[in-house]
């Protein structure tokens, strides 16, 4: 008999210590304790919590932003890591899943720069590492394009769990993708963003977004979206005089969860930091699913023909002597090497 998941979600709605890793990571496992304290067997996290969000590229031109991009690159986490260590030493003690973004340094290249969201089992484990497909606008200036090769569900304790970051839940092929692999939970991980056009509605635009995505796919959404702290602003400010006025526009950051029929579960967050907090019933995905189910009976597939590219890009393939092909990618092979330190119990 099938039997899904009932379980507590929370979504982080804060600031990072901006630019400040080993702080920052304090405050990643300061909030995983306290949302699992209040029951929840997931967390997620903002877009590049870890340790922030490149505003520059928004209110400075790229030859005044260049310095915050070295600080940047040199805030930025390696995979695997003694941050991501603390932050999945800290989800197996305290029993809960994590969905957390950061900017990932690349192991082969001091300037290239990831927006990665890191999904983490409640038992301590790298699940995924998804690299931002496509940089939105003016953040090509600071991030390499992701691949397909992490655009994966991974099955968790509390159900099939998928992400993706900020613009990218605008893709309806990623987001195809995903439901095509059974997703029914969706992480939608965003940053305050008060610089867009002056009539864009930031936290409406991301709950149409979610909506749009749970009343398609039938299932639930988790957004978790940052905000923009007074450090933030000041140390912008110090740089450009008009970054005040730019980024002080309300209604930039909406955190909430969402149920399979769009809706809003609960209160929402708008601007203010905190944890929003919503039971989930996986059951629930089930009816609506009998009126449209788009990875099924609702469908045309010898239509529509949806192909994902999951090779991995690199800059090099090397063929070593002796060796009649190159190297294949190897899912469990790239896990078992992200998951190649050992935890300790979190105390924080």
């Amino acid at each position: 008999m099938l039997s899904l998941p009932k379980f507590k979600a929370a979504a982080v709605q804060a600031a990072p210590v901006f630019l400040d890793t080993d702080a920052t990571v304090d405050k990643v496992c300061a909030l995983i304790r306290e949302a699992a304290g209040n029951g929840a067997r997931l967390v997620a996290f903002p877009e590049v919590f870890i340790a922030g969000y490149p505003y520059w590229n928004w209110v400075m031109n790229p030859v005044e932003g260049s310095p915050w991009f070295e600080k940047l690159c040199k805030s930025a986490i390696e995979i695997p890591g003694p941050e991501v260590r603390r932050i999945a030493a800290a989800a197996k003690a305290h029993r809960i899943n994590v969905v957390v973004g950061v900017n990932e340094r690349s192991r082969t290249g001091i300037g290239t720069l990831y927006n990665t969201l890191l999904t983490i089992s409640d038992e301590g484990r790298i699940l995924g590492r998804h690299r931002k497909l496509v940089p939105t606008w003016a953040e090509k200036l600071t991030w390499a394009n992701g691949d397909g090769s992490a655009l994966r569900v991974h099955e968790t304790s509390v159900g099939p769990l998928g992400s993706l970051a900020c613009g990218e839940n605008t893709n309806t092929l990623a987001r195809f993708s995903l439901l095509a692999q059974g997703e029914l939970v969706h992480v939608a991980s965003y940053i305050a963003l008060p610089v867009a056009p002056s009539d864009y509605d930031m936290a409406e635009a991301i709950r149409v977004r979610a909506a749009a995505h749970c009343f398609e796919g039938k299932l639930f959404t988790v957004v978790s979206c940052s905000t923009i702290s007074p450090e933030i602003v000041e140390a912008m400010s110090a740089s450009h005089p008009q970054a005040r006025e730019l980024l002080a526009r309300r209604n930039s950051a909406f955190s909430a969860i969402l149920g399979p029929d769009g809706r809003v579960i609960g209160k929402p967050l708008i601007d203010e930091e905190g944890i929003v907090y919503a039971d989930i019933d996986l059951s629930r995905c089930i009816q609506p699913r009998q009126m449209h189910d788009i990875t099924g009976h609702y469908n045309r597939f010898d239509v529509f023909d949806l192909r994902v590219n999951r090779r991995p890009l690199a800059p090099a393939q090397f063929l070593d002597a002796g060796n009649e092909a190159f190297e294949r990618f190897d899912p469990e092979a790239e896990l078992a090497e992200l998951n190649s330190f050992e935890l300790t119990e979190s105390k924080s």
